[in-house]
């Protein structure tokens, strides 16, 4: 059964166990839910200071991810990716990030006009938000976690995606000044929904990111995970368009383990239908968290009662476990 978003103050549950050209980034000026999660918020360590504390699963804090769920799909609503309203999304989604002492790069990009849902779309202009904590070295390993802010047009895209970008952010919240096990690298992709019937016709902010890497960073990269409807249903889904061969959806399982949060296969397999899948075909190493099927997919009933709290801190915990 789906729970329901509660937003007053308390009544949150957690869980007790458990090819377009390359742009050029630009610099922005700019299992069982029982009790509420109160972590403190981390501040950043300056360069200099003493070491920063580990990252655990238990510091997500769910008030940070249900907050962005109800900001982006209960005010902000429906976001295409050439559109005003994802321009004022990702306008407050980078406010959230270099608030959390992030440091955040805005990447643009073209986006074709098309047919979204069966609704025509425009072309224009969308962005990706490409954020670290000034730690990714050339040649170094790295780790990236993505999710799309876009959403077709009727949808206010509480699930899809609303869910990936909040726990994006209640990462970033507690990732900011504790340490993880290699750098980490955050981004928020446009234009992911699909705008037609073919394998290119979606996925346009991930690929031009993809587009953008240089040799290094590709050789570098240590692996990549998409964070796409992560808040529905009581075991997590974690997928790859590879099974069997991808080590980055073992040592995902293997996070979830020691999390003590279940998860599941995707029920469509190999998963190729999120911004994962933009890495995997340029032959890097790339899985997805989430796509449990749910009645309001892709509707304008996909409202933040859809999301339920307690599954955003099972993804989220599996994902601080993961970089830790």
């Amino acid at each position: 059964m789906i729970r329901r978003i509660a937003f007053a103050a308390g009544s949150l549950l957690v869980l007790t166990g458990c090819g377009e050209a390359s742009p050029t980034p630009e610099t922005s000026p700019t299992t069982t839910a029982t009790a509420p999660a109160t972590a403190s918020r981390p501040s950043p360590t300056p360069s200099g200071t003493q070491a920063a504390p580990p990252l655990t699963p238990e510091q997500f804090r769910v008030e940070t991810a249900t907050d962005a769920v109800r900001h982006l799909a209960g005010e902000i609503g429906p976001r295409p990716g050439t559109s005003p309203a994802y321009r004022r999304a990702a306008a407050w989604v980078e406010g959230q990030l270099t608030g959390f002492g992030w440091q955040v790069h805005r990447q643009r990009f073209q986006t074709p006009a098309g047919v979204s849902w069966g609704i025509p779309v425009s072309a224009g202009e969308s962005v990706n938000l490409v954020a670290d904590r000034g730690d990714v070295r050339p040649g170094q390993p790295w780790l990236l976690v993505g999710a799309h802010l876009d959403t077709v047009p009727q949808a206010p895209g509480a699930e899809d995606n609303a869910s990936g970008v909040a726990v994006l952010l209640a990462i970033a919240e507690t990732a900011a000044g504790r340490s993880t096990r290699v750098p980490v690298r955050l981004v928020v992709f446009g234009s992911e929904e699909p705008r037609g019937e073919t394998d290119d016709d979606h996925h346009y902010g991930s690929r031009a990111y993809v587009a953008s890497l240089t040799p290094l960073e590709r050789r570098s990269l240590a692996g990549m995970v998409s964070l796409d409807r992560v808040g529905v249903g009581e075991a997590v889904p974690a997928c790859g368009a590879r099974p069997g061969l991808d080590r980055t959806l073992a040592s995902l399982r293997a996070a979830a383990r020691r999390a003590k949060v279940p998860t599941t296969g995707c029920s469509r397999t190999p998963n190729r239908s999120s911004d994962h899948w933009s890495f995997v075909r340029a032959g890097l190493p790339g899985v997805r968290l989430g796509s449990t099927p749910y009645a309001a997919y892709h509707s304008p009933a996909d409202t933040p009662d859809v999301v339920d709290p307690a599954q955003l801190v099972r993804t989220g915990r599996i994902m601080l476990a993961w970089l830790a």
